[in-house]
């Protein structure tokens, strides 16, 4: 006779997923928090598998398997997803900023709500690093290992202030039509790379770049992008438009930086990236209604949701997760696909097996730090809440965070 107790855990996360389902408001469109977890989730996956720390025997240094293995590219147009997560708050804050406009409730109170849940982890971030760094050093690493470390931990800080600005700028967004971003980033990498401007000008393009998925996300509030020809207009445009500047124009391949590159498609980004995260968005508001029937679930839904409520956390902490790893793995030397050069398939299979070791420590990560994302649990996360009926519609329809 078989055991019953294996079935215990199940009943039981069936029963916490449908407590979950039953406390989100039913206005609240799952689609949009479903892409924005896959976003933040194809980020930490990219990064886990182009980011190598190559242990030579008197340090570390950080090396990418793209440098070696350049047909491996095709990954990082899999876990690129940024322009999504652009896309996504744009959506979000538009409509947020609006509801609050309608709740009558001011542009300062509304910002202040915004950008606590995105820096209130930073401070222990840099807080663990400050005091890790400084140990480091005061142990004998080298300064290049401790430098190597602290860039990466650290890495993930210029996106959280690029999508800061943003956000603070929201009122001034909602109007704006993607194409006026887009045409600055046309222009700035004409005079870069046809005219032989300084490169320093790409940086111009830090905050146009992001600015075209983001207006588009406004544009997706005003109801612009409801049509579903508009997703495969972004989706052929987009990807033609990438596939010519790539063949044709000389920009790499790679939509991430790779070590010793000439040219990097991401930093700061380029028309290239621009037009593949078209793309990217075309595909997103295509699949909104799929995402829709596939969270219906409450399991699936339950599990977009927890990362959601702790996508701050995640995003901010999976590349110490990596290194956590990689420094306690050289307890045991030189392993392969953790310390060893990434310059060939047998690296890949091997990082391939480290994943879940990552993902397990990264859950350790969010089960520590979790609470500097919400103030020390003091407030209920909006993604999962108990639902109480509003007494007059607004324009801005449901809320997220």
């Amino acid at each position: 006779m078989a055991d019953p107790a294996p079935a215990l855990p199940r009943g039981a996360l069936r029963a916490a997923a449908a407590r979950v389902d039953a406390a989100t408001p039913p206005e609240r469109d799952r689609a949009v928090d479903a892409l924005r977890a896959f976003a933040i989730l194809g980020v930490v996956l990219g990064h886990w598998l182009v980011t190598a720390l190559v242990a030579d025997g008197t340090g570390l240094h950080a090396a990418s398997p793209l440098q070696g293995m350049p047909w491996l590219a095709p990954v990082s147009w899999v876990f690129q997803t940024l322009a999504v997560f652009f896309l996504v708050g744009g959506h979000v804050a538009t409509r947020g900023y609006a509801s609050a406009r309608a709740r009558g409730e001011s542009y300062g109170r509304w910002l202040k709500a915004r950008l606590s849940r995105l820096f209130r982890p930073v401070l222990a971030v840099l807080g663990l690093w400050t005091v890790t760094a400084a140990l480091l050093l005061l142990t004998g690493a080298e300064f290049t290992t401790v430098h190597t470390l602290v860039k990466l931990a650290l890495s993930p800080m210029w996106f959280l202030l690029v999508f800061a600005a943003l956000t603070a700028a929201t009122p001034l967004l909602t109007r704006l039509h993607p194409l006026w971003p887009l045409v600055v980033v046309l222009h700035v990498d004409l005079l870069r790379f046809g005219l032989g401007a300084p490169s320093w000008l790409g940086w111009v393009n830090l905050a146009a770049g992001w600015l075209v998925p983001y207006t588009l996300g406004a544009a997706w509030t005003r109801g612009e992008l409801d049509r579903r020809r508009a997703g495969w207009f972004l989706l052929t445009g987009g990807a033609a438009a990438t596939a010519a500047l790539v063949a044709w124009a000389g920009y790499p391949a790679s939509m991430v930086g790779v070590p010793g590159a000439s040219v990097s498609n991401l930093n700061p980004p380029t028309l290239a990236a621009v037009t593949f995260g078209l793309a990217q968005c075309g595909l997103a508001l295509l699949l909104r209604e799929r995402l829709r029937r596939a969270m219906r679930p409450p399991v699936a839904w339950a599990a977009i949701a927890l990362v959601n409520l702790s996508a701050m956390t995640i995003f901010l902490w999976h590349q110490t997760a990596l290194m956590a790893t990689t420094a306690t793995g050289l307890l045991a030397g030189r392993l392969p696909g953790l310390h060893t050069l990434p310059d060939g398939l047998d690296w890949v299979a091997a990082r391939l097996l480290w994943l879940p070791v990552f993902a397990l420590v990264l859950a350790g990560c969010r089960a520590t730090f979790r609470p500097c994302e919400h103030g020390g649990g003091r407030r209920r996360a909006r993604v999962v809440r108990a639902h109480r009926p509003r007494r007059r519609a607004t324009a801005a329809g449901a809320r997220h965070v």
